[in-house]
C-alpha cells in the first residue's frame, strides 16, 4: 500500500503564487506516476499535472499550461505544484496521485491506484 499526504495549500491572492508538496509512504518503491487532480465544488475531478519517474515526460491541462510546474523528487518519494500566476478560477480541493503504471494523460480520477485526501487552494480576487 502507498500512503499520500498533501501539504501547502492555503489562500492566496489572485497573481500570487503556492507550491504543493505530495509526500508518499509505504511502499513507493513500484509507483511509476505521480501528479495532481483539483476538485471545484460541484464539479468533477480533473486532471490538473501527471509526471513520470523519471520525470523526463509530463502533461498538464490546458488550463495551467505556463503557470504551474510539477516536478518529483524521488530520493524524498514526493511530489511537487509549483503554481503561479494563479486565478480565482484555481480555487479548488488540490489531490496528490500515484500509479504504478506509466503516465496515461487520459487516466481518470478512479483508475489511480492510490489518491491523497486533498488540501485546498483559495485565490482571492
Amino acid at each position: 500500500q502507498v500512503q499520500l499526504i498533501e501539504s501547502g495549500g492555503g489562500l492566496v491572492q489572485a497573481g500570487g503564487s503556492l507550491k504543493l508538496s505530495c509526500a508518499a509512504s509505504g511502499r513507493t518503491a513500484i509507483i511509476e506516476t505521480m501528479g495532481w487532480f483539483r476538485q471545484v465544488p460541484g464539479k468533477g475531478r480533473e486532471s490538473v499535472a501527471v509526471i513520470n519517474w523519471i520525470g523526463d515526460r509530463t502533461y498538464y491541462a490546458d488550463s495551467v499550461k505556463g503557470r504551474f510546474t510539477v516536478s518529483r523528487d524521488n530520493t524524498k518519494n514526493a511530489v511537487y505544484l509549483q503554481m503561479n500566476s494563479l486565478k480565482p478560477d484555481d480555487t479548488a480541493v488540490y489531490y496528490c496521485v500515484a500509479d504504478l503504471s506509466r503516465l496515461r494523460p487520459d487516466l481518470g480520477w478512479l483508475e489511480y491506484d492510490y489518491r491523497g485526501q486533498g488540501t485546498q487552494v483559495t485565490v482571492s480576487s
